[in-house]
């Protein structure tokens, strides 16, 4: 069976999964589920001063089972269901067990009538950064972003690279001293380096 993909069927979809525990697949059956993916463009409202309802981002401040509290950049407070129908992303596909307190996070899904989110994925702690390479090494790429140093982490059979836009390539070879690069990856809270998912070169 093919999974849903209009707006109806995905409600229906993980209304189901939020209040019924269906025993379903993972959300990435909906649409893309990667790195990029969380930065997809908003749903466009009627409003445009009104952010798109099912997407939610911020600082996770508590766990209770498979309920997150987070705290919103701009100040508000969100409840973020997890189903069995949740994907989660930390660099790679990820289970809920995961997430810790002080994560932080974004999340797409569909509003529930309680104001909760049923979350079909969850991205933690990931950046997106247009830097400079200021050096480079088998394990890591040194990287400025604005006036901060940033150590970018390679990360065995997860790093990759696109050069002017070309499929993504674990060959790392083509980075460059000097390159402005833009990186996308999952912020380490405990020392503020990046585990690089990808590197865009020549965009």
């Amino acid at each position: 069976m093919n999974p849903p993909h209009t707006p109806m069927d995905r409600r229906g979809f993980l209304t189901a999964a939020a209040v019924g525990g269906a025993a379903i697949v993972g959300a990435s059956a909906l649409g893309a589920f990667d790195a990029e993916a969380a930065f997809a463009a908003p749903a466009k409202s009627l409003d445009p001063t009104i952010p798109d309802p099912n997407f939610v981002e911020g600082i996770v401040t508590a766990i209770k089972g498979s309920t997150l509290s987070v705290q919103g950049s701009q100040g508000t407070r969100q409840t973020v269901q997890l189903t069995n129908a949740t994907s989660v992303w930390k660099l790679h596909p990820a289970s809920a067990s995961a997430i810790e307190t002080g994560d932080g996070m974004y999340g797409r899904g569909v509003r529930m009538p309680d104001g909760a989110i049923a979350a079909d994925a969850v991205w933690i702690n990931i950046v997106n950064l247009v830097c400079k390479v200021l050096a480079i090494s088998t394990s890591r790429v040194q990287l400025a972003h604005h006036r901060h140093t940033v150590v970018g982490r390679i990360v065995p059979g997860i790093t990759v690279a696109s050069y002017r836009g070309g499929a993504p390539t674990s060959d790392l070879s083509g980075l460059r001293i000097g390159q402005a690069v833009q990186v996308l990856g999952a912020w380490r809270p405990a020392d503020n380096s990046v585990d690089v998912a990808r590197f865009f070169v020549g965009h």
